[in-house]
């Protein structure tokens, strides 16, 4: 054996350890294949699905290039939305028509593909993504047809795909200050509205994180709810608009609320107390019987209850009552509104244990301290038509009601 041949045992492999080698990357290769495929089955989504299922191109490292692909009809430039070089194919989402009963079936394409491989689903969002980020990019037809292909990709519950991947990323400044974001959700909302309800249009934006900031849509000029209302309203959007302002009331409504209770806890000036909820008024044009409601649910919540103890409890509510009568009578202004404190007393009396029993008794303070008229307590007791507990609390204010009617008719 010669000294430079190495000795061996017969029969026996030698192992070697095994290194893992990286495939080239080279997503232009997958998207040039990727296009074949549109351009061999000349743009028939059915059977483009069936040759990407058969295929074995490499779809777990080129997500976001397949996409590319599918939305705009070739490879993109790293960063933006031009074209890069190599195939294309004519049957993308962009060169079609903004029409929804061309676009959905490409979203029906894709849903194909994301259930085969759902681990997809992620390059989707990024991809979109990037998109919604550099909208000024697309043209403005491009645009409608991006927005459509969202709120159909929505309405058909396209698997996984999260509202804030939609929404979070158009909220870029230039974006908004251009109108382009504006112009974009208010395409989203006709379309997505074609087919679903608004309860389904908020729940979507519930989970992007927008229920409460449609303004945010709005470039900075234009935020106020007078635009929101004039816009919507043009563009045929009037469910919108009504949920809006029931949003905006319902906000201002628990600020006023939230700054009366600080005042009454603080035992703040019966005068400064009636500027603050004249000024909410004013700010928030409250309906007046709204205001009434709100005064009396303040007042009772600020009420310090005491368990079980019904007439310490009763006592409590009886001296808030005469405490803060000033500030009903500001506002109970008309026989209408005191009808209206008295269906809400008679409700909360009816709703509340603790209260029950009182109903005449405050019905009787809010007499005294003149805050009802003895006209307005006779209509009620006579022609009241809220039910709840009626046929009690009028039977417990039937010694009361007798008082009063005997002394007119002394008068």
């Amino acid at each position: 054996m010669s000294s430079k041949e190495r000795p061996t045992l017969g029969g026996t492999r030698i192992k070697t350890r095994k290194r893992n080698i990286a495939a080239p990357l080279d997503p232009a290769a997958f998207a040039d294949a990727v296009v074949q495929i549109y351009l061999d089955n000349a743009g028939d989504l059915e059977l483009i699905a069936k040759s990407i299922e058969s295929s074995e191109l490499n779809f777990s490292r080129y997500g976001d290039t397949f996409f590319e692909v599918v939305f705009t009809g070739g490879r993109t430039q790293p960063g933006t939305t031009k074209p890069d070089e190599g195939d294309r194919h004519p049957y993308s989402i962009i060169e079609c028509e903004p029409k929804r009963d061309v676009i959905l079936p490409s979203v029906v394409y894709v849903q194909k593909i994301l259930r085969r491989k759902p681990f997809l689903i992620k390059n989707l969002e990024n991809v979109m993504r990037r998109f919604l980020q550099s909208l000024e990019l697309f043209e403005e037809n491009e645009r409608k047809k991006l927005a459509i292909f969202t709120a159909l990709a929505f309405s058909q519950k396209l698997s996984g795909l999260p509202p804030e991947t939609v929404f979070q990323p158009l909220l870029k400044d230039n974006l908004v200050a251009k109108g382009l974001v504006l112009s974009f959700i208010t395409d989203f909302f006709k379309e997505y509205l074609i087919d679903n309800s608004l309860d389904d249009l908020i729940s979507i934006l519930k989970r992007g994180k927008m229920e409460d900031n449609l303004l945010e849509f709005f470039p900075p000029a234009k935020r106020t709810p007078e635009a929101i209302s004039e816009h919507f309203t043009k563009e045929g959007l009037l469910p919108l608009v009504e949920y809006n302002d029931k949003k905006i009331f319902e906000v201002k409504m628990k600020e006023m609320k939230s700054g009366l209770t600080s005042q009454i806890a603080e035992e703040a000036d019966i005068s400064e107390v009636i500027e603050t909820v004249k000024q909410h008024v004013k700010d928030a044009k409250f309906p007046d019987t709204e205001v009434v409601r709100i005064l009396w649910d303040v007042l009772m919540d600020a009420v310090q209850w005491s368990g079980k103890n019904q007439q310490q409890n009763a006592n409590s509510a009886l001296r808030q009552v005469k405490t803060w009568a000033e500030l009903l009578n500001t506002f109970c202004t008309t026989g209408k509104l005191e009808l209206e404190l008295i269906y809400k007393i008679q409700v909360q009396c009816y709703e509340d244990t603790k209260l029950m029993k009182l109903f005449p008794e405050i019905v009787r303070s809010l007499y005294d301290q003149d805050v009802l008229a003895e006209d307005t307590i006779l209509h009620w007791f006579r022609k009241g038509t809220n039910p709840k507990g009626r046929q009690a609390f009028v039977k417990a204010l039937e010694p009361f009601v007798k008082w009063l009617e005997e002394a007119e008719e002394e008068d």
